[in-house]
């Protein structure tokens, strides 16, 4: 794991390690200047002259600005490598995710890749800083103080033998008492993020069906579970502090009262060791709290590190093949015993017995109830899933045997819910290609009768679209994606019941644009009004993820039980039923 995430350390090597070194020397410094002071101390008491007292004040006060310059030297280079490694690590999790499969999506809930890339990249940042500047200073200066002490004070720092161990088994167990709540707390971030992001993407239907005190009091209860962890943590962690001032009080009496009986009976300990071993005292008591705050931060952290570290090592379920073919010859498709489900647990398959041959430039309709299989049959020709038992051909080839980017370059898909983004329509559209011209702009809004309403705007093809598209209308928003799909120039375009909020009227319009103007594009259409797909060259009835009826409109008609009840209800036949 560790592994895996220092790899994103990478061009900030060289302030990291800088970091180090200056720590080092700011350590060392900081545990010479009480050995000096102690020295000066009983040079005063044995009755040095002024220059001699005024040469060993100006070499601390040296010493005392170079250890400042070494630590504001090492919270630059720390700040430098703790803000670039979050950067690295949080590109390289969002790389990662470009290259998951819906698969892998599925494992892992929008909410928790967002938390995953925010709140858990922020606790490994500070973590990183903590490690590389106080993680190394404190060790460093406990080990220098503890030696400095036995050097000046002798005897006198045996003191250190019965507080530090006193010490380090009471953080220890304060630190035990409070991680699991720190841990609870990151799962339930993720519930919190998920109540905003589905709080915010429905607010339409939220303040539609009067449910904002619901949602308040849901944001509310989980906002509050987590600061019932942090608190129960927090209050545990607060012990630290009653302890280490304990400890470093218990110290400076011990040593005061030894000290001082020494001193006084001329035992070879002067007034400069006590104030020395004081000194020493302090730096060894706080450096050990500091590492305590270490453990704690650490312990905090390891469960987003781990949590990052799945979304780095997690590998795409879908992957190019070793000599991937780079071209789709046209857009025929053939699915050949094709059965689908979506995890290995599952019980039922999404799709079973699919046997389907469409020739290069067919329109083919797609019909069936929620859940009867269409969008995840459609979902596996351009291989956004592999097939459980089965073959998917496009233009001969098993679409295992492509390039990715090949494959999905030559099939553009409509989904009825397409996401527009924040930006001009100019740069919505291009999306389906960043070279379009202007005129393939237009054109292509016009084959999907998206030109009228978009120059209706006072600035036209460069009218803003606000995020997720909220100040245009459904229908709107769908012709712009067809148009954007368009600019693709696919072999192979699907519809994804993507007219449901335009009129029949513009429906039949993008229909007879798309007959008209690309007569060689296959073109799938899936659909719940018949009249969107009745002049098909192929309509397929689906049901429970099978195909049960394919043929043409009036073959439909005369043997499909299921068409003639969908078209009866909607041409208004079914009275009798009624």
């Amino acid at each position: 794991m560790f592994r895996k995430l220092l790899g994103s350390v990478r061009e900030y090597k060289k302030p990291t390690v800088l970091t180090f070194l200056f720590i080092l020397l700011e350590a060392v410094i900081e545990c010479l200047i009480p050995f000096i002071t102690a020295n000066l101390v009983n040079r005063i008491q044995a009755g040095a002259e002024m220059p001699e007292i005024l040469r060993i004040g100006a070499l601390l006060v040296v010493m005392a600005m170079l250890s400042l310059a070494c630590g504001w030297t090492a919270g630059i280079t720390a700040a430098k490598a703790s803000a670039g490694f979050a950067k690295n690590l949080r590109q390289d999790a969002f790389h990662r995710v470009q290259t998951y499969a819906f698969q892998n999506i599925d494992k892992f809930s929008t909410s928790s890749l967002v938390t995953r890339m925010t709140t858990d990249v922020a606790n490994v940042q500070f973590a990183f800083m903590m490690i590389i500047r106080t993680a190394v200073r404190a060790p460093l200066m406990l080990v220098f103080s503890i030696v400095m002490a036995f050097l000046m004070g002798g005897a006198l720092a045996t003191a250190f033998v019965v507080i530090i161990p006193v010490l380090v088994c009471g953080l220890w167990l304060i630190s035990r008492r409070a991680m699991p709540a720190f841990r609870r707390v990151f799962k339930k971030y993720d519930r919190l993020n998920e109540s905003i992001e589905e709080n915010v993407r429905g607010m339409r239907v939220v303040k539609g069906f009067s449910r904002e005190e619901y949602e308040k009091k849901k944001f509310g209860d989980a906002a509050g579970d987590i600061c019932r962890d942090f608190t129960r943590a927090e209050r545990i962690v607060a012990l630290n502090s009653p302890l280490m001032q304990i400890c470093v009080y218990s110290n400076m009496i011990f040593v005061l009262l030894v000290g001082s009986r020494l001193v006084i009976t001329g035992a070879g300990i002067g007034v400069g060791e006590i104030s020395a071993m004081l000194t020493y005292g302090m730096q060894i008591l706080i450096q050990l709290m500091m590492l305590s705050m270490i453990y704690v931060i650490l312990t905090m952290s390891a469960e987003s590190m781990k949590r990052i570290a799945e979304v780095l090592s997690e590998e795409s379920a879908l992957r190019n093949p070793a000599d991937p073919i780079t071209c789709v010859k046209d857009g025929s498709i053939e699915l050949d015993g094709v059965s689908f489900k979506y995890s290995e647990q599952a019980e039922k398959d999404a799709l079973s017995g699919i046997d389907l041959h469409i020739r290069s430039g067919m329109t083919v309709g797609i019909l069936g109830g929620t859940g009867s299989g269409k969008t995840t049959l459609v979902q596996l020709i351009p291989r956004l899933y592999d097939t459980t038992v089965g073959r998917v051909r496009v233009g001969g080839v098993d679409v295992r045997d492509y390039d990715l980017d090949t494959l999905r370059g030559a099939v553009a898909m409509v989904l009825q819910k397409n996401l527009l983004f924040s930006g001009t329509i100019k740069e919505n559209l291009r999306w389906g290609n960043e070279n379009a011209t202007d005129e393939e702009l237009i054109e292509a809004c016009r084959l999907a009768q998206a030109d009228d309403f978009i120059r209706s705007f006072p600035d036209g093809y460069d009218t803003r679209i606000e995020q997720g598209g909220t100040n245009v209308s459904g229908g709107q928003k769908q012709r712009l994606c067809i148009a954007r799909a368009l600019l693709k120039k696919p072999k192979i375009l699907i519809l994804d019941d993507s007219t449901s909020a335009v009129d029949t009227k513009t429906d039949a319009a993008i229909r007879q644009g798309f007959r008209a103007f690309i007569p060689e594009t296959t073109k799938i259409i899936i659909a719940q009004r018949i009249g969107s797909v009745e002049d098909a060259d192929l309509i397929l009835v689906m049901d429970g993820g099978k195909i049960v009826g394919a043929g043409t409109h009036g073959e439909l008609l005369e043997s499909n039980e299921i068409y003639k009840e969908i078209y009866a209800q909607q041409m208004g036949g079914g009275g009798n039923e009624e």
